[in-house]
């Protein structure tokens, strides 16, 4: 079975390649990522170093944009399925370049459409966000609530994938499966995230900047549960019954949101150190909380979400310390 993973050097793809390369040898993986700029190079090479001694993945720097480039791939390798992570993230990047997100989350996204619909690909799993919830004030986040209104660019990108899909499910019966990240944490995990920036900064004795005074929570999940959830729907593409368009939408949550300065303190612990905090304002694009309803999780799959915060931070600060070699 041929996979196309795209973002393979990203945190969630590097992930989900090294569980499926090494938990089933009968899968065949070609990953792509264009390794650009918006954070360290050099780690996304790390994790790509990282996946060198699974002999089923390969790995090809392309870009998603590149129209000509996709369609030549996908004619190439006729893949089964596609599990598409690639994209431009940050919401707070988003209000700084615009056109980023628009080259990587709308044009890419089409050109994966139109790859897998003109090769009969059985099986679509993209990423989509928390961030397309906005606003919303009724929680948990479930999926059948209105997401009409989102306030950032990453947000409305990625709302915009889910409406693509669709489109494409329902038009040319391609099965698809929309996964809404929360807030994804672990080893091997992205420097923009706050974990990474906190670690780093209470380590060197530096401030940590802290939104909305601290009023914040968010619904942490750590990375393996993220694969874990990943990997069981892979095997359970929506079926179409010719009434019902073949796309789905899950939450990928952990289900249980954690006050923010519960996560800074469970950071302290782990590497015995203080936080040095400056509370500011909420920035534009961000919300106070997050939290998933993940019940249809749940009942499609069987599987519910199971490291929690103090555990999964202390592997996440285990890994940093190892990876920059800090004593």
């Amino acid at each position: 079975m041929k996979i196309l993973i795209t973002g393979i050097a990203g945190f969630i793809g590097h992930a989900t390649a090294k569980k499926l390369a090494t938990n089933n040898s009968r899968y065949r993986i070609v990953g792509i990522d264009n390794l650009n700029d918006y954070y360290d190079v050099a780690l996304k090479q790390a994790r790509l170093s990282d996946l060198d001694n699974l002999t089923n993945v390969q790995f090809i720097q392309m870009d998603l944009s590149d129209r000509e480039s996709i369609a030549n791939l996908f004619t190439i390798e006729k893949f089964d399925a596609v599990i598409h992570l690639a994209a431009q993230a940050g919401v707070r990047y988003s209000i700084d370049n615009p056109h980023a997100y628009v080259d990587s989350n709308l044009v890419g996204h089409v050109n994966i459409l139109e790859g897998c619909r003109q090769n009969n690909v059985k099986h679509l799993m993209y990423a989509s966000s928390s961030s397309v919830y906005g606003e919303n004030t009724k929680v948990p986040f479930a999926v059948a609530d209105r997401v009409d209104e989102p306030i950032s660019l990453y947000a409305a990108t990625k709302k915009a994938n889910e409406l693509m899909t669709y489109t494409y499910s329902h038009l040319y019966n391609l099965p698809a499966t929309g996964l809404r990240f929360f807030t994804v944490y672990g080893p091997w995990g992205r420097p923009d995230m706050a974990l990474f920036k906190f670690t780093k900064a209470i380590i060197n004795g530096t401030p940590i900047d802290v939104y909305n005074q601290g009023n914040m929570e968010r619904d942490f999940t750590y990375i393996d549960d993220i694969v874990e959830s990943i990997t069981h729907l892979f095997t359970l593409p929506p079926v179409s019954d010719g009434d019902n368009t073949p796309h789905a939408v899950y939450n990928i949550g952990n289900g249980s949101p954690v006050a923010l300065m519960s996560f800074v303190k469970a950071i302290e612990k782990a590497t015995g150190k203080s936080a040095i905090c400056r509370y500011l304002p909420m920035q534009a694009g961000d919300v106070p909380r997050t939290w998933a309803d993940t019940e249809a999780l749940f009942t499609k799959i069987g599987y519910q979400p199971q490291v929690e915060v103090n555990v999964g931070v202390k592997k996440f600060v285990d890994w940093y310390c190892h990876f920059y070699k800090i004593n």
